[in-house]
């Protein structure tokens, strides 16, 4: 191991753990190639934004906790989703006003916290992957990637050094796709058609394959593209930039 081999935690997610863990591989292989020295903290937990963006601060405080005392020590935190990655970067230590100790120790691991493609591109300098897709893609921007995690052009250059690839953008691909984690189950209607809207942009494309950084909305365009039957594949971009298409089906599949 070099000396100056940066030791990287990665915070694996919820989505990702339960329902496509190939995306966790495929980030722990991006970042092993890029140098890093990966290691995925046994007893990490749910990074409680879905108890936070609830009003329920109290469970949101004790996942919190277990994510403090889970991802100490690390010279980095790395997370394939723009919205987990928020919440630990930005949100986290104003779970702690009144608990000086553990506010400075969230404040510290806010700081070393980065979503994947914005890591392996700004912080470790990775301008070309070694892979390969054969088609044409569309890439949509989640809301809270975008907005808090400040990723937009990194997955795009990152992209566009991927051998037989084509980007086809969308419209719009900064709006929302609708799911806003617990916003589709509180208002479902709305949530639906703004998807609805979104697939429209997708197909517009001429795009066979659907790329985003948060599960979230992943799953969530994937259901709707394949209840309107649609033949438009979805996939989380790590899995294309590490180059493991061949061996994993498309979300929803």
């Amino acid at each position: 191991m070099s000396v100056s081999q940066p030791r990287v935690a990665l915070l694996v997610t919820c989505l990702v753990d339960l329902y496509r863990p190939s995306v966790g591989f495929a980030a722990i292989r991006l970042l092993e190639q890029a140098g890093c020295l990966v290691e995925v903290p046994p007893t990490q937990t749910c990074c409680g934004q879905p108890a936070f963006n609830a009003g329920d601060r109290a469970t949101a405080r004790d996942l919190a906790r277990s994510i403090v005392d889970a991802f100490a020590g690390y010279d980095y935190v790395v997370a394939p989703s723009g919205s987990c990655a928020g919440m630990v970067g930005h949100h986290l230590p104003t779970l702690f006003e009144d608990d000086p100790q553990y506010r400075a120790r969230a404040e510290a691991i806010a700081a070393r916290t980065h979503e994947l493609v914005s890591f392996l591109r700004d912080v470790m300098g990775v301008t070309k992957v070694d892979a390969r897709f054969d088609g044409v893609v569309t890439y949509h921007d989640s809301c809270a990637g975008l907005r808090e995690m400040g990723v937009k052009a990194q997955p795009r250059a990152l992209l566009a050094g991927v051998e037989g690839l084509t980007l086809a953008e969308m419209a719009d691909p900064e709006i929302c796709c609708g799911f806003g984690g617990t916003f589709c189950v509180k208002y479902p209607d709305i949530s639906t058609r703004m998807v609805t809207d979104k697939c429209r942009d997708i197909a517009a494309t001429g795009a066979g394959t659907l790329l985003a950084g948060d599960m979230g909305c992943l799953l969530n365009m994937a259901g709707r593209l394949k209840r309107e039957g649609s033949a438009v594949q979805v996939r989380h971009v790590a899995e294309v930039l590490a180059g493991m298409t061949r061996d994993v089906s498309p979300i929803g599949e």
